[in-house]
């Protein structure tokens, strides 16, 4: 028999573990709910905003295309059907076209002075609210900005191939990747580099608290080139809006279809998000980077302007002098990207089919029309002719064409290398081509613009390689931008790192070799340059490695983009000071040193003795010093 327990013991037992064992799960239950429903708030809060964007006709395969014969950007000025239906007499207008095929895209109206401070004045005004946006706010315009262009990657490399004849590979990698990356970047990281940052303070003041601060400047502007019309396009605007600014965009007038309609996106986005669309704006100008013509007045009014807080110009070196030029009147500070002439070292035992592939993207990529692609390969005496061979044959085999579809056939070719932005520098690439061969260089393959079969009017040009190049020839000092390699040989370290070292460049450069370590210490650190890359090309411009500063030395510009350091080049940094203990101790004049002053001995005693306290270098020393100014105290 069971032994029934009394009916007190039953009542305490109740009392003491029965309650507890309700409240405990109810409280743990409380609690997560309470979790739960923060972190749906903040979910629904962050969470990208979804809206569509119409694609433009151009990119279909039912696009009925109008072939320009000899395109140009004033073709409208010989063939006025290529003008807009409605056109205003006395005004500027520029013709776009697909570099690849010569098919026009549309005509669009140049800015004029008028438009251009309209455009800003439009920036100011929408910014005067986005500055006091909460990080959550801006990270939600990029989360739904990013997600957009991972749903429409393939209609924004299409529109990027279009307007540039790239191929949709290029595209890809050069357009839709770098940008994520950059998205993904500032979502995660921004904010951090943005926060209130302490700073540590000295013995002397250890009574005070030191913070820095950044705040947005206003509005800035970005003058951008074509080569990548969506990355150049948006990279400037994310970093922009993340720091609280207002943008004005100028792109290359040889990519204005396509700026036109990327910018239509990122407006769209904004009001999907709540946020006012002025706050991004785009200037179109007729402004040629390459032949270095503008209106200087137009220009001006742009860079000149003193609402323009800062200004980032990715270009050529000399239209880059006259923006700096024109933005000292305002005390305009200037991010400068000019261009280089990387240089790939490879160093002696490398192995050549291991790195062959990462070579041959770095020298052809976008059809050389990239500022840190590889343009000279300087490799050892011993392997040269083993690499020199392995280029020209997997160059022969590069085919190139356009990436789109062909009007009403809907068929799409297979093409390794797009088109160049236009036919403009085919005499001077062929001129520059012919002279070094006729100075002991080798050419076995290219050379010379390329006739397309049916597409004659595409802007072609061979995918070449020269051997035995001088170092000190133009065709290895000057900037191709062009599917041109140029190989070298050297016959030790120390002068193949001079030859790298031997141009006004010094954006990037990467080095190729066995040992990892002594590509680092015996090359890379002896280079003259912003960026390197081991046994790689460009990766301190992609992916995971968004959180480094870009941008070069020399001639290649000053000042960076991208990282933190870029993020906070847009900001005004404002140092702020408070007491630490404001209740404890306060700054407060000491007699000796108050107005008017009573006696300079005793002043200079009291000073002398604080300074020594704090900074002599001997313990007698800082005695002594204190005795000193205990008695200038007393006195």
């Amino acid at each position: 028999m069971h032994e029934q327990l009394p009916y007190s013991d039953l009542d305490d037992y109740d009392d003491d573990h029965g309650l507890g064992s309700i409240l405990y799960p109810l409280s743990i239950c409380f609690a997560v709910g309470i979790w739960l429903v923060v972190q749906r708030y903040h979910s629904m809060r962050n969470r990208a905003v979804p809206f569509r964007f119409r694609a433009p006709e151009q990119i279909g395969p039912d696009f009925q295309a109008l072939k320009i014969d000899n395109p140009s950007l004033e073709s409208h000025l010989l063939d006025p059907a290529l003008m807009p239906p409605r056109y205003a007499g006395g005004r500027r207008y520029i013709t776009c076209y697909d570099p690849a095929t010569s098919w026009h895209l549309g005509t669009y109206m140049a800015d004029n002075s008028e438009d251009i401070v309209n455009k800003v004045t439009l920036s100011v005004t929408a910014q005067n609210a986005w500055r006091h946006s909460s990080f959550a706010d801006r990270r939600k315009v990029i989360k739904s900005l990013k997600k957009w262009l991972i749903d429409n990657q393939e209609v924004c490399a299409k529109v990027a191939a279009r307007d540039t004849g790239k191929t949709l590979l290029d595209a890809a990698l050069g357009e839709i990747l770098t940008t994520a990356c950059k998205m993904d970047w500032l979502v995660s990281h921004g904010e951090r580099y943005l926060k209130p940052e302490s700073r540590t303070t000295n013995w002397l003041l250890t009574y005070k608290s030191a913070k820095v601060y950044y705040e947005p400047l206003g509005v800035v502007a970005a003058i951008v080139s074509w080569n990548y019309p969506l990355h150049n396009l948006l990279s400037p605007i994310l970093a922009a809006i993340f720091a609280g600014n207002g943008v004005v965009v100028k792109c290359s007038e040889n990519v204005i279809w396509s700026s036109q309609w990327f910018i239509g996106a990122v407006k769209e986005c904004l009001r999907a998000c709540g946020q006012d669309p002025e706050l991004v704006q785009v200037r179109r100008c007729p402004l040629d980077i390459d032949l270095v013509c503008c209106y200087p007045e137009e220009a001006d009014t742009l860079t000149k302007s003193p609402w323009i807080k800062h200004i980032t110009f990715i270009g050529s070196e000399e239209v880059g002098r006259k923006v700096v030029a024109a933005a000292a009147e305002s005390l305009t500070p200037v991010t400068l990207e000019l261009g280089g002439k990387d240089a790939a070292i490879v160093m002696p035992s490398t192995d050549v089919k291991q790195y062959a592939s990462i070579w041959m993207r770095g020298l052809f990529q976008n059809a050389g029309q990239n500022c840190v692609g590889l343009e000279r390969l300087i490799v050892h005496r011993s392997q040269y002719d083993e690499i020199y061979s392995t280029i020209v044959e997997r160059t022969k085999e590069l085919r190139l064409g356009t990436a789109m579809c062909q009007p009403t056939d809907g068929f799409m070719t297979t093409a390794d290398v797009g088109a160049m932005i236009s036919s403009s520098r085919f005499d001077y690439l062929e001129q520059v081509l012919e002279t070094a061969q006729n100075h002991g260089a080798t050419i076995d393959v290219g050379g010379r613009r390329w006739p397309h079969p049916y597409l004659e009017h595409g802007s072609y040009f061979s995918p070449t390689v020269v051997g035995d190049v001088d170092p000190k020839s133009h065709l290895a000092q000057a900037e191709m931008f062009a599917p041109i390699a140029t190989i070298i040989k050297y016959d030790t370290l120390d002068e193949a790192i001079d030859i790298a070292n031997n141009t006004k460049y010094g954006l990037g450069a990467s080095v190729f070799g066995p040992d990892q370590e002594q590509c680092v210490e015996k090359v890379a650190k002896h280079l003259q340059c912003g960026m390197v890359s081991i046994n790689d090309f460009a990766v301190f411009y992609v992916c995971h490695i968004q959180d480094l500063p870009f941008g070069g030395v020399k001639m290649s510009g000053y000042g960076r983009f991208g990282g933190p350091e870029g993020l906070r080049a847009l900001c005004s940094t404002k140092a702020i000071v408070v007491d630490r203990w404001p209740w404890l101790i306060q700054t407060s004049i000491p007699k000796a040193l108050d107005y008017p002053i009573r006696s300079v001995s005793l002043s200079w005693e009291f000073v002398s003795g604080l300074i020594g306290l704090f900074y002599s270098e001997t313990w007698r020393g800082r005695f002594d010093s204190l005795l000193k100014l205990v008695d200038a105290a007393k006195k």
